[in-house]
Parts: C-alpha cells; sequence; structure tokens
C-alpha cells in the first residue's frame, strides 16, 4: 500500500509537472504554425527599399502564448529577435482574455472559456480564473516586464508624444522596436464601463469591441444575435473617444460596424482583417463597409492567415491589399498579420520582407509600398493616439 501511495505521488507530480511545462509549449506549437520555416529570396530593390521603411503590424497575439519576447523561439511568430531580423518598426500587442471552445466564424456563444486552461497551465495569478479584466492587466504587465528588461530594445507607446520621439529615434537606430497594447474584445470590462479607465492606465491604447461572441458592449460577427452596440456599449465608445483610445471594429458585426461609424467623432481601425471581393466571409469586409471605413479617415490592416485570404500565401495577400487599395485609396490600408492568433501563416514575422518584394513586382510605386508597408499606420496613429498627459 505505501508503495502504491509513493507512485501515486511520483506520477501526479510528472503530470503536473507535464501540464504546467510541456502542455503550453506543445499547444503553442500546434496553434500557431507556418507554411516554410525559411524565408523567400527577395529582389535587390526590395532589400534596399525595405531597409528604409518604417514597417508596422496592427495585430498579433504573442502575449497570450507564456513565452518570453526577448528570447528567440522555434515555435509561433513573433518575438524580440525576429522583429528585429524582420525590420519591424512597430508591432501591436493584442490581448486574448477568453475565447468559446470550438469557436467557428459563424456562430459562437461566451458559455465556454478556452483561455482558463491555458491560463492555469501557465500560472497566470489566481484573480484571473474569475475576472477577465485581471486577465487584461496581467497580459500587459507582462509585456511592460519584457519593455523594462530590454534595456531600451522596446519603447510602449502611450501617446503621439512617445511616437514622436520612437520614431526619430529608431532613424538612428533601426533595432529598436516599438510596441502598443490593444485587446480583442471589451468582455474584459467585466460588464463595469470604470475598467476602460483602467485599461487606459496600464497602457491599452486600441480596443477591439468584441472578439468570436457577443459580449456586454456589442454584437459579434460571429455571435448569435449579430446584433449592435448596446446601451453600455454606446457609453464605452464614448469613453474611449474622451480618452483618446482606438476603436477597433475587427470581429464586429455588420450592425456594430455600422453603428459605431454612425457615432464616431475619432477614425476607427480594423486591425486584423481580409477583404470579401477576395475572400468571402462574415470574417471580412466588404467594400461598402471599405468605403464607410475610408470615410471615417480609418485604417484596416490586410491579415496573412486563411481565414482573411482564404489560403495563407503571398499571391493572396497581396491580391486583398490591392483589392482595399482600389476600393478605399491607399492611405488607408495597412498590414495586421495576426501572427500568433491560433494562424498558420506564410512565414513568421522575419518573411515581411517578402510583401516589400510582392508589392513592388506587382506594380505598386515605392511611396505607395512606404505607407502599405507602416507608413499609413505611422500616420494614422500620430493622429489617433492622445496627447501626453501632464
Amino acid at each position: 500500500m505505501k508503495k502504491f501511495a509513493v507512485g501515486f505521488v511520483v506520477l501526479l507530480v510528472a503530470a503536473l509537472v507535464s501540464f504546467f511545462t510541456i502542455v503550453p509549449v506543445v499547444v503553442d506549437a500546434r496553434m500557431n504554425t507556418v507554411v516554410s520555416t525559411s524565408i523567400p529570396a527577395v529582389s535587390p530593390q526590395a532589400s534596399a527599399l525595405h531597409r528604409t521603411l518604417f514597417v508596422a503590424d496592427l495585430h498579433a497575439d504573442e502575449l497570450l502564448w507564456g513565452r518570453d519576447l526577448l528570447q528567440r523561439v522555434d515555435r509561433g511568430h513573433v518575438d524580440l529577435p525576429r522583429l528585429q531580423e524582420g525590420k519591424v518598426a512597430l508591432q501591436v500587442f493584442s490581448v486574448v482574455t477568453k475565447t468559446p471552445r470550438d469557436m467557428n466564424y459563424d456562430k459562437n456563444t461566451g458559455e465556454t472559456d478556452n483561455i482558463a486552461l491555458l491560463a492555469l497551465a501557465q500560472r497566470w495569478p489566481g484573480e484571473t480564473r474569475t475576472s477577465l479584466r485581471a486577465r487584461a492587466t496581467y497580459q500587459a504587465e507582462r509585456l511592460q516586464d519584457a519593455i523594462l528588461r530590454a534595456g531600451g530594445a522596446i519603447t510602449l507607446m502611450t501617446s503621439r508624444d512617445t511616437l514622436m520621439a520612437f520614431a526619430q529615434r529608431r532613424g538612428g537606430d533601426p533595432m529598436q522596436v516599438g510596441a502598443l497594447l490593444a485587446i480583442e474584445g471589451l468582455h474584459a470590462l467585466d460588464g463595469r464601463l470604470e475598467n476602460v479607465d483602467v485599461l487606459f492606465a496600464h497602457g491599452y491604447r486600441m480596443m477591439g469591441l468584441t472578439h468570436f461572441f457577443d459580449n456586454e458592449v456589442a454584437g459579434s460577427a460571429h455571435g448569435v444575435s449579430h446584433g449592435g452596440l448596446t446601451p453600455l456599449g454606446r457609453q464605452v465608445v464614448q469613453r474611449m473617444e474622451q480618452l483618446g483610445i482606438i476603436v477597433d471594429l475587427a470581429h464586429s458585426s455588420t450592425q456594430t460596424v455600422q453603428e459605431v461609424l454612425a457615432m464616431a467623432t475619432r477614425p476607427v481601425v480594423v486591425s486584423h482583417t481580409g477583404v470579401a471581393a477576395v475572400c468571402p466571409g462574415p470574417r471580412n469586409l466588404t467594400d461598402e463597409q471599405l468605403r464607410a471605413i475610408a470615410a471615417n479617415g480609418g485604417l484596416i490592416g490586410i491579415g496573412y492567415w486563411d481565414g482573411a485570404v482564404c489560403a495563407p500565401t503571398i499571391e493572396n495577400i497581396v491580391k486583398a491589399i490591392l483589392h482595399a487599395v482600389q476600393v478605399m485609396g491607399v492611405q488607408h490600408v495597412g498590414l495586421g498579420s495576426d501572427f500568433d492568433g491560433t494562424t498558420k501563416t506564410p512565414w513568421d514575422t522575419r518573411g515581411v520582407i517578402v510583401i516589400t518584394d510582392a508589392l513592388l513586382k506587382a506594380g505598386m510605386s515605392a511611396d505607395d509600398v512606404s505607407r502599405v508597408m507602416g507608413g499609413n499606420t505611422l500616420e494614422f496613429l500620430l493622429r489617433t493616439l492622445p496627447e501626453e498627459r501632464r
């Protein structure tokens, strides 16, 4: 009996060690993949141009996976060394706080919670088991911890002043990377308007109203109701605008998009998306929506994964970019990879130079390539981030 008890304890300890150390790595490696680990060769013209660009990506979910942002790893899509190798100047780090089991693009409820088990396996603080707001603040603190340890290599963008200063510094040091905190789905407010201010205080400057299910703020494109803003949602949008937080309409229902654009006094963003004319589906924007977002002065980020472009190829990414440029005007189009968003992409962030090369080969001018690759995002953020509080 004693031997059995000792054996059981040993097995239990081994199972716990596996759960807390091996399982998160295996899940990460299976969820965030690439078509190819090698980066295709590009033309000398593209290589020379890429070195001069302010490359910006409007969406990556790296903070969900428990990696050390400062260390290069052989899984997933984003870390500081790979951002530097890809010559990425600005990365928006978006935070996920809850996703439904068996999530899909058509219909989901918020009754189940995939992130709870992942958070437990990665040993997030106890408060995160019951509070989605706590999950958001914890992930923000993880990014801020990495920034402190990075020795000046990463700068958090919290205002147009910090962004302007960063852009000037980076001109002399292309190894510097800017970071901006965003969130997917304002279920992270835990139903409380005052939590908009809490998240702002933790550094969040872009907020997606919905993710894969309807919440207390708005209807999702993948929810049950496909409704619009709730009364709380209207208050949330107004408060976001007062604080200078950018409204992100990615994953929003058609009605939510319409209602936000009708009340918005500031430009909006759709951080990671495709276009329905190139890749049909509830995830992607119609031409009518593209024109409405352009009229608002907004910006969209074209994604790299199958849900955005139907197949994760450079040809499909370029096709979506060119269509959006034709409909909206070049100044409203940027990049929104959805790296580390449980996606399969053509390559990790080192491969963004391939888009520069492909856009040039498609006949786009160097000036327009510069805009799409990040110039538009830089200009948009300089217009929409809040002024430094003094």
